[in-house]
């Protein structure tokens, strides 16, 4: 569906992933992190890669990014679910002009159910923006404006994703539902959510454990 309007603002506050109101706008495996009720865990610039059982609809098939994950919860933004929206007809919508023509058919991605008429910027590299959560090294995510007239300019960061909505989890939320087998998760690959295209993401984030993807199913309930 297309937002009839969408915006870029202030830092987001959390909120359930279950709460899908619409608001104001390597070649070698990497470790696997299996969590248990009331462990620590920073899963912090992780993909959360989600299982087959996934009975949430807007998660099943899934790939999320962990943009900040602390004992008061965790943001995340799905990578790999455009919406019918290029870059070109969100930035009419806004009103910012798009000199890049680069840009134009670019996709916006569909990234959770939170505040799904707001936009965010997954960019590297982080730059100096109005509203940035530096997330890892060269990773940030932008939700004011600014990020956008730039790349409007053809002065933007050099690579951007482009999302409307989030998915937030409460305290201690993702940790039960790692222990419950409803994701896996591994150490994120900026090369993954940058170079390739909303199809490949999954398949090639399931590879960074060093599984196929087709061997998905066979590791649920394991560990």
């Amino acid at each position: 569906m297309r937002p009839a309007s969408a915006s870029l603002g202030s830092r987001p506050h959390r909120r359930r992933r279950s709460s899908a109101g619409h608001a104001q706008w390597r070649a070698q495996p990497r470790h696997i992190t299996i969590a248990t009720v009331g462990e620590s865990v920073n899963l912090t610039h992780h993909f959360l890669i989600a299982m087959p059982a996934m009975a949430d609809p807007h998660f099943a098939n899934s790939l999320t990014y962990v943009c900040e994950h602390n004992p008061e919860g965790a943001l995340g933004i799905v990578v790999n679910k455009p919406i019918d929206l290029t870059l070109s007809a969100l930035f009419e919508q806004i009103e910012i002009p798009l000199a890049d023509r680069a840009l134009c058919e670019a996709p916006v991605h569909f990234g959770g159910p939170v505040q799904l008429d707001r936009g965010f910027v997954l960019h590297r590299p982080i730059g100096n923006w109005q509203s940035t959560l530096p997330i890892h090294d060269e990773v940030g995510l932008t939700t004011s404006k600014d990020v956008l007239e730039a790349a409007g300019r053809g002065e933007g960061p050099k690579d951007m994703f482009v999302s409307l909505g989030y998915a937030g989890w409460q305290a201690g939320q993702l940790e039960q539902e790692l222990a419950q087998n409803a994701w896996l998760t591994v150490e994120a690959d900026a090369d993954v959510l940058f170079d390739l295209p909303a199809e490949r993401r999954l398949p090639a984030a399931v590879r960074l454990l060093g599984i196929d993807i087709s061997r998905l199913s066979d590791t649920a309930g394991h560990g």
